[in-house]
């Protein structure tokens, strides 16, 4: 009797997953994490430098919408600040790596959001019909919000290997919530409207010292008809393209624009690479994420949006670009102001 990919244990699962070699999971291509020219002293004597321009001079604006009283046919993207979104259409309530807690570090003291950059909590968020957890590092997968949701999520959709770290913030209860946990290329039908496929992302996961062993995944959505690529974190690649000419076009594509250095150029993005990212993934338009709301890299806080901007405008890509808690409706209204010029 052949044995399904359910009947599977995750750990079974992992062991044989395709993407897993040599005790740990890999990326398409050879990633280093850093060039050859760079070492750890290098980096760590950068961090005790850090310019003062890694955060905002004043806190950041920001608008208050109501998200239990979201309704629209069409999809609507709020954005929190980071990687961390709400995406709702037709009563149906799709959250992205939501971080509430105000840190993106083991330690609460540590990677603090900036001023302003906060104003949502677990308590505004309405019930929730899928999570969708990219990978694990701490400004993706942040535990007292997952414990703080559990209550009012239905299913977890996460990338093969994290789903422990999800279930880690479970306690006992009559509500435990569904987690499937995703390879590269897999497809999961949620019902007749909803369809999510998991696809590469050039990066890392751990949340100590053992790297790599689950998975990061960008995802692309199919939602009433609507394609929606939700891209996690990624160094730039060639899968972008092929993610482009397999799955797209996409009607909006949300990408990593921050935290960028080129002492790591292969595991996150420059913003030029960001707009060719979205060029090739065929997306009609860019809304940059993974800033605004943490210093975890030391270029000028709001460097990458102004380097993508001038970068979209030079290659005629239509981008949003919202303050935190602004609606997007896709097809409708894409807001672009330069809101972020403090």
């Amino acid at each position: 009797m052949e044995i399904t990919k359910s009947q599977l244990t995750a750990k079974e699962r992992i062991q044989q997953s395709p993407n897993f070699r040599n005790g740990a999971f890999q990326n398409l291509v050879d990633t280093p994490m850093m060039p050859d020219d760079i070492t750890y002293y290098k980096i760590i004597k950068d961090g005790l430098r850090r310019p003062k321009s890694i955060k905002p001079p004043v806190a950041l604006p920001s608008i208050k919408t109501n998200l239990k009283q979201l309704t629209s046919d069409k999809p609507v993207i709020v954005w929190f600040g980071h990687s961390s979104y709400l995406i709702h259409i037709n009563g149906i309530n799709m959250l992205i790596d939501p971080v509430f807690s105000g840190h993106a570090a083991p330690v609460a003291g540590m990677v603090k959001a900036f001023d302003g950059a906060n104003p949502y909590s677990a308590d505004d968020m309405p019930d929730i019909d899928i999570m969708i957890i990219t990978h694990n590092h701490y400004d993706h997968l942040d535990k007292k919000t997952i414990k703080a949701l559990k209550p009012k999520t239905k299913l977890f959709v996460t990338s093969l290997g994290v789903g422990k770290d999800i279930e880690g913030c479970f306690s006992q209860g009559n509500h435990q919530p569904r987690i499937i946990e995703m390879d590269w290329l897999d497809n999961e039908i949620i019902n007749e409207t909803i369809s999510i496929t998991s696809f590469p992302a050039r990066h890392f996961s751990g949340r100590g010292i053992k790297r790599s062993g689950s998975l990061w995944s960008s995802f692309a959505v199919t939602i009433f008809g609507y394609q929606i690529f939700i891209g996690g974190d990624s160094g730039f690649g060639t899968h972008f393209k092929s993610i482009g000419d397999q799955a797209g076009p996409f009607d909006l594509a949300l990408l990593e624009c921050g935290q960028y250095n080129t002492s790591w150029p292969n595991i996150h993005m420059m913003p030029e690479q960001t707009v060719q990212a979205a060029i090739d993934l065929k997306a009609a338009v860019l809304m940059p994420v993974h800033w605004g709301k943490f210093a975890l890299a030391n270029h000028p806080w709001n460097e990458p949006i102004n380097r993508l901007k001038q970068e979209a405008d030079k290659k005629q890509l239509a981008i949003t670009t919202p303050k935190i808690g602004e609606p997007v409706i896709v097809g409708d209204s894409f807001p672009i102001s330069v809101w972020w010029d403090l």
